[in-house]
């Protein structure tokens, strides 16, 4: 559990630093939802995989723990570092276009825990993942105090009414804001709408999306507003996208049934929250809601991933070994066809003296080799070594005598 204690120690002496920068620009906002943000950090800790996070990835991101609709660039255990678009268009720039795999995680809905979450889907996948920042807001904090956090799949029509309060008192304009009204902001939440604006946007050719916890009903969201208001695109999207759920049961848009539900054997958090008339794909036995390695019972998310997605008809996996060169192709054994064809090279390119008399066909016989069979005893006698004699004569070393009168009962060459 050091691993993920360091990093998140790291994380929250990082946001400390950043905090008089921060409290520059919504400062009643930032001052009530500090404390609880700092709390979903450490509950990430708990829940996610964080060891995967290197210190500086966690420096980076600590002054965005709560960015809602923020984008990170989460590519596989070993290459570049994580990197944080503020904006959709900052994701294009930042060569969003190439990656097809999406992630949205839940818990404490903090960057630390979604930048766990990307790294082990990345792992699995071997390829850059994007992961949408769900964050934590005004709107968030009431709904956890009316039971959210225990009933999110219930819950979540409440949490719209108050999405309001956020723009009312400042909400910094990440992912899709820049483009969309106060009003369209207010119907749902941004990481929703940032979700959807992905889905939707013809330069992202997305083949993969996963989802954690309450990151299930982001994308639930996300998929149903666009099965409503754009039917022949959702079609489209849904024959090309493998939807992946884990620890909790959401009821998909009808294009989109054929989700892949993964659910903990002993994981009551997530069926609490889980749509009882939807089945689970898989079963992890003995695992519970939280994806950290280090802790017992978990969900083995890299592991778990690639087995489902072997099933998957037309699913690329491209597992990456850390440190290990791959092993050059072995030539190639030489056959007789080979063989012969260099030797008929050989003998055109060599020259013949013709000057002399025509020579004569010689005809090569392999000798006779013996088997089994033709070995007889007088064949043994013939070619074994005959063993020299042991001159019983010669005399045998014989101990000096000692320079002492050994004691009663020593036994002398003992």
């Amino acid at each position: 559990m050091f691993p993920s204690a360091f990093t998140h120690n790291i994380t929250q002496i990082a946001r400390t630093l950043s905090m008089p920068e921060r409290f520059q620009h919504s400062p009643l906002r930032n001052l009530s939802l500090e404390h609880l943000r700092r709390r979903n950090a450490t509950l990430d800790t708990l829940f996610y995989d964080v060891k995967c996070v290197s210190a500086e990835e966690a420096f980076y991101i600590s002054s965005c723990l709560a960015a809602e609709g923020a984008i990170l660039i989460v590519p596989p255990t070993g290459a570049e570092p994580l990197r944080l678009c503020d904006t959709v268009d900052d994701f294009f720039l930042a060569g969003g276009a190439k990656i097809e795999t999406l992630a949205i995680a839940g818990v404490g809905s903090s960057a630390l825990g979604s930048a766990a979450l990307g790294r082990n889907i990345a792992d699995a996948t071997g390829k850059p993942v994007a992961v949408v920042i769900s964050g934590y807001g005004i709107a968030d904090a009431v709904t956890e105090a009316m039971g959210g956090s225990f009933l999110f799949g219930y819950m979540n029509s409440v949490r719209h009414a108050f999405e309001r309060l956020d723009e009312f008192f400042g909400r910094p304009q990440f992912g899709v804001a820049t483009r969309l009204s106060t009003d369209k902001l207010c119907q749902g939440s941004l990481d929703t709408q940032t979700v959807r604006a992905l889905l939707v946007d013809p330069r992202l050719s997305l083949k993969l999306i996963v989802g954690h916890s309450k990151g299930n009903l982001v994308l639930a969201e996300a998929l149903s507003d666009l099965a409503d208001n754009e039917e022949g695109h959702a079609r489209r999207l849904a024959e090309a996208l493998t939807i992946v759920t884990i620890s909790a049961r959401i009821a998909m848009p009808l294009p989109f049934r054929n989700a892949i539900d993964i659910m903990g054997e002993w994981d009551w958090f997530g069926e609490l929250n889980s749509r009882k008339s939807v089945s689970s794909a898989h079963i992890v036995p003995q695992a519970m809601h939280h994806t950290n390695t280090e802790l017992p019972n978990h969900i083995p998310v890299t592991a778990v991933l690639e087995e489902v997605l072997a099933r998957v008809p037309g699913a690329e996996i491209v597992p990456t070994v850390i440190g290990v060169e791959t092993d050059k192709p072995s030539a190639q054994p030489e056959t007789a066809e080979s063989t012969t064809s260099m030797s008929t090279e050989n003998a055109a390119s060599t020259p013949v003296d013709n000057t002399g008399a025509e020579q004569a066909d010689t005809t090569y016989e392999p000798s006779p080799v013996a088997t089994d069979t033709d070995i007889t005893r007088e064949t043994l006698l013939a070619t074994t070594a005959p063993i020299p004699a042991v001159d019983e004569a010669e005399e045998k070393p014989v101990a000096a005598p000692l320079p002492y009168k050994p004691k009663r009962g020593f036994r002398r060459g003992k």
